[in-house]
């Protein structure tokens, strides 16, 4: 495929960010192995969600325990991806670390995926842990305009778990 019918696709997927395939399986042995090990073990080296059959996906995030991943999957390859957490008590939202491939930076991955966590979730005030690169700072300002909250840089709640 060539670069311009990629970012096509690429468009076409950041379209379907509301159609969302779900992995909510539990996983307390891999969390206790992470709190047992301080981190040093129970970590996921392959994409985890792969066996989810849409384009868009929400399963626990590889990366913290108790969050959820949104990512997309284009021909097979995660090309977007975004850690987060809800807490309903508190109405407050954390996301951290977006990541788009480079090849697909500006074809509205992040902004589809984003919103649609913003429309999954209602009236919640949507934050970041910050520390943002500062090539970052343009798409923060961009993405939280409107947005209650912003993505400006909150501390967690007592809610979130650690783990």
């Amino acid at each position: 495929m060539t670069t311009e019918a990629n970012k096509d696709a690429a468009r076409l997927l950041a379209g379907q960010a509301h159609d969302v395939g779900r992995a909510d399986l539990q996983e307390p042995a891999r969390g206790l192995l992470q709190r047992l090990s301080r981190g040093l073990l129970g970590w996921r080296e392959e994409p985890h969600h792969a066996e989810l059959d849409t384009p868009w996906q929400d399963a626990p995030s590889p990366l913290r325990s108790g969050w959820r991943e949104r990512a997309a999957n284009l021909n097979g390859e995660d090309v977007f991806s975004v850690d987060y957490w809800v807490c309903s008590e508190c109405r407050l939202a954390w996301v951290e670390e977006p990541y788009t491939t480079p090849e697909y930076q500006g074809c509205g991955l992040a902004s589809a995926g984003l919103a649609a966590l913003r429309d999954e979730f209602g009236n919640v005030s949507w934050h970041t842990l910050g520390g943002h690169l500062r090539d970052a700072k343009a798409f923060w300002i961009a993405v939280g305009s409107g947005v209650a909250g912003g993505y400006q840089k909150r501390e967690l709640c007592p809610h979130v778990d650690l783990g």
